[in-house]
């Protein structure tokens, strides 16, 4: 066994370095385990995931283009494009389609993985994500405590070099890490990340959206007294957030004048969790074979639970919706969900994007763990907001219960670690160059076994992983 961190290491270590703003979390003595096995697995999903980001940016282009979506017979789906365009202004979407945008995918995936009894489920797939800062900065906590997955500052690195990827022109590009006001929860950690990489050299700034400023073409922040140029901008912040900022502006001219990368790139059909549905959709599955790699499509298939976009479009007569059953019935309308037993409201209904509620877990209900009354009420939203903001259901599959051992909370407490009960979601982060996405650390989130959504919160440990036997 590794040797434990004490409560106390642990406790003086975060408070020297907070890593979010008015967070707190539980604390272990000991990094989460992984197996060789699951390591593995992790290093296969992250392959997955990027042929799947490239397979939908193939589909939204061929779909919002009218084009075929198959070499052999006909196919085509405008409703995909319109589904991922819903509410979105022109600018963005014509941003989005540019030419000059083709194969621009996020340089950072982070699949949110549930560990069941089946084995791994994703039920996300987010391209700016929180936790860079913070698991490179555990994976230094308790990196004397067993060989840490991401271990030699392997997440700093990886964080750097996909972003300097993006212009291998440049010996040393001068990157902002732009955090939004919505976002600012996360500024802690993206300030410590940026200060990491200019103890190595590396010219990387964490800015507010008001620090840019335009000089010509070109974007600019003041260093003390001096124009900077910035070359490539890593955004922290969701796209719905764009009409906050006012020097959003500034970054499409920018980027048009090739003055400037940005990554994740502007592209709001990325960040749809109605993608999850889509590889689900029974009019694609020609597509998804034809596109994806039979590698890549068979763990695709066991890792997205079954999902469906709730589209309240009218049905003509006899026509049954692509969705789950009622009473062992197929659903001729989306109210019809609000009359299932508490079996079969074992699902998940979420916003799919562009929208304030669409990240942190702030729009999620699980239909089973909610009463007949809060079901009925979520589900008239999903159909009052779907003219602009789509909902998705997702069948809920139960993390499967595991130990790990906890520091009691509260001061008072005596500082040993007691095994307890929980479930876990896994974070892995993949930073992506020369087409490849690259495995670089993963950060565990240990809940207690009652809480049936599982997020960071205060009840929660955060962790970062270990490599076992």
């Amino acid at each position: 066994m590794p040797p434990d961190l004490a409560h106390a290491d642990l406790q003086t270590a975060l408070a020297a370095q907070p890593l979010f703003e008015a967070k707190t979390w539980q604390l272990s003595p000991e990094a989460w385990p992984v197996s060789r096995e699951q390591l593995a697995q992790l290093e296969a999903i992250g392959g997955a995931c990027l042929e799947f980001h490239a397979a939908i940016e193939t589909l939204y282009l061929r779909s919002a283009a009218g084009k075929n979506l198959l070499r052999n017979k006909p196919l085509t789906a405008p409703w995909v494009a319109d589904y991922l365009d819903r509410g979105k202004p022109p600018l963005l979407l014509g941003h989005a389609r540019d030419p000059k945008n083709r194969g621009a995918l996020p340089t950072v995936l982070r699949p949110d993985l549930l560990l069941t009894d089946e084995g791994f489920v994703m039920t996300e797939l987010d391209s700016v994500p929180g936790g860079i800062g913070l698991t490179a900065f555990l994976n230094r906590l308790y990196a004397g405590a067993g060989p840490i997955l991401g271990e030699g500052d392997a997440m700093i690195r990886g964080f750097y070099d996909s972003l300097a990827a993006l212009r291998p022109d440049l010996r040393n590009p001068l990157i902002a890490l732009v955090v939004s006001d919505e976002a600012a929860t996360y500024r802690p950690e993206m300030q410590w990340l940026a200060h990491q990489l200019q103890l190595l050299g590396k010219r990387v700034f964490c800015l507010e959206p008001d620090d840019l400023f335009p000089l010509g073409t070109t974007l600019c922040f003041d260093a003390e007294g001096n124009p900077e140029k910035i070359d490539i901008i890593y955004r922290f912040f969701e796209l719905f957030d764009l009409a906050n900022i006012p020097t959003a502006h500034f970054l499409f001219e920018s980027w048009a004048a090739g003055e400037v990368a940005i990554a994740p790139p502007l592209r709001p059909f990325q960040e749809e969790k109605l993608n999850l549905a889509l590889f689900h959709h029974h009019l694609l599955q020609d597509f998804w074979t034809e596109t994806l790699s039979v590698k890549s499509l068979e763990l695709l298939r066991s890792l997205i639970p079954a999902s469906w976009v709730v589209d309240p479009a009218p049905l003509p007569p006899g026509a049954v919706l692509d969705g789950p059953r009622v009473g062992g019935r197929p659903l001729t309308d989306w109210r019809q969900l609000a009359g299932a037993s508490q079996k079969e409201r074992d699902l998940i209904l979420k916003i799919s994007g562009y929208h304030e509620t669409a990240w942190g877990a702030r729009s999620v209900i699980l239909g089973s763990d909610s009463s007949r009354e809060e079901w009925q009420a979520a589900i008239e939203v999903a159909l009052h907001d779907a003219p602009r903001n789509l909902h998705i259901l997702q069948e809920f599959r139960k993390p499967r219960r595991l130990q790990h051992r906890l520091y009691p909370s509260g001061t008072e407490a005596p500082a040993v670690a007691v095994a307890r009960a929980g479930r876990l979601r896994l974070c892995p982060y993949f930073f992506v160059q020369g087409g490849k996405a690259r495995l670089s650390g993963a950060l565990a989130t240990f809940c207690p076994p009652d809480k049936k959504i599982i997020h960071g919160m205060q009840d929660a440990a955060l962790l970062p992983c270990r490599l076992v036997a």
